[in-house]
């Protein structure tokens, strides 16, 4: 595979360049929560259990995947955790052997997609997996070789902004003590 790293004619824009999720896969989600709120002081943590997809490539083969996520703010960056459910392949599984505990990827959340997306696969890059997440696109884009981790774009959707505002609001106003796992807000 060959991929070009640098020259300023490869720039994408700004909103490509903004990292605004760290994710790290994990074996035990609440506990992966309890762990990091208890030496980050991070959360609370939003837990969305037992989603399924099946709209999903997994290099370039259809597959599904069940798995629970957890999201925090802290700071200017959101912090995910994701505990893979099923023994399906899957982009998580690529990094982060079952029952292990491992930084997955980073996140970009875009307006334009298609456009996110190229820029990766122009450079040489594939997709580990994409699809949809209800009406939503989403890709993690292998760029272990050159990261170290994934890169996950986000297409940008109005339920996806008021789950980033609600996760980013109630870090703002927890007291570091209240719930620390919160079950999923409605949208």
């Amino acid at each position: 595979m060959t991929m070009s790293t640098g020259s300023s004619d490869m720039l994408i824009p700004g909103e490509r360049r903004r990292v605004m999720q760290a994710c790290w896969s994990v074996p035990d989600i609440r506990e992966a929560c309890r762990n990091w709120t208890d030496t980050m002081g991070i959360g609370p943590f939003y837990l969305f259990e037992n989603l399924h997809v099946d709209s999903v490539n997994y290099r370039g083969t259809p597959t599904s995947t069940t798995f629970s996520i957890a999201m925090a703010q802290a700071g200017g960056i959101q912090i995910e955790l994701v505990e893979q459910h099923c023994d399906n392949p899957s982009a998580y599984r690529d990094f982060v052997a079952k029952g292990a505990n491992g930084f997955h990827h980073i996140a970009i959340y875009v307006e334009d997609y298609d456009a996110a997306l190229k820029h990766y696969t122009d450079k040489g890059f594939v997709a580990a997996i994409d699809g949809c997440f209800g009406e939503m696109r989403f890709a993690y884009v292998d760029t272990s070789a050159v990261l170290g981790c994934m890169v996950e774009i986000i297409e940008h959707h109005p339920i996806q902004d008021e789950i980033f505002a609600r996760v980013t609001e109630g870090a703002a106003n927890w007291d570091g003590i209240t719930d620390p796992i919160r079950a999923a807000m409605p949208v």
